[in-house]
């Protein structure tokens, strides 16, 4: 194999291994204050490897030529294919560290949140309702002062613990009480 076509490919192959570090480490430290941008250490592992391994192509396509002139073709051939592939990270990283995120969800999240009982709520017990929180249907424990039967629609006014919510029905009519409380209204 051509000697330069071999020096392109381990500069291709130091680009590549300073992306591999970029993805595991992280941004390393460089002593150059907070690189970003263009001297970011994806940016720079992408034009690394951009001129090595464009370099290394056009070298193997080009025909038998003084060394010279292989490797300034191989260098033009490089840049060409490193500046865009360097510009492509930078606007990669740009845009994942801009992403928008939503906060992390806590209990004051909870308040106010509508749902549904999916096991029944007894008097004094615990039963599961399933809420809509933020786009994602979560399931928690539930108590209400009132039983509820499966499949009443519910709203969130207190959360008494991290798994679970107390709940009062948003039902129109809620179906009578089978009393066997003492203190049930005849």
């Amino acid at each position: 194999m051509d000697p330069i076509a071999v020096a392109f490919l381990v500069a291709g192959g130091v680009g590549l291994l300073l992306l591999l570090v970029s993805l595991v480490a992280g941004e390393v430290e460089l002593g150059l204050g907070d690189a970003d941008g263009p001297f970011s250490l994806p940016a720079m592992a992408a034009f690394v490897g951009g001129i090595g391994f464009g370099g290394a192509a056009a070298t193997a396509l080009l025909p038998a030529l003084p060394g010279a002139v292989t490797v300034l073709l191989g260098l033009g051939v490089g840049l060409v294919v490193a500046v865009p592939l360097a510009l492509g990270a930078v606007r990669l990283a740009a845009v994942l560290r801009d992403m928008p995120t939503e906060p992390t969800l806590t209990t004051a999240h909870l308040l106010g949140t509508q749902g549904v009982v999916l096991s029944a709520i007894p008097r004094g017990g615990l039963g599961e309702v399933r809420l809509t929180v933020g786009g994602q249907q979560l399931k928690y424990h539930a108590r209400s002062e009132l039983p509820l039967p499966a499949g009443t629609p519910v709203y969130v006014v207190a959360t008494p613990s991290e798994t679970s919510v107390e709940v009062v029905s948003t039902a129109p009519d809620l179906p009578p009480a089978t009393s066997s409380d003492p203190g049930a209204a005849p």
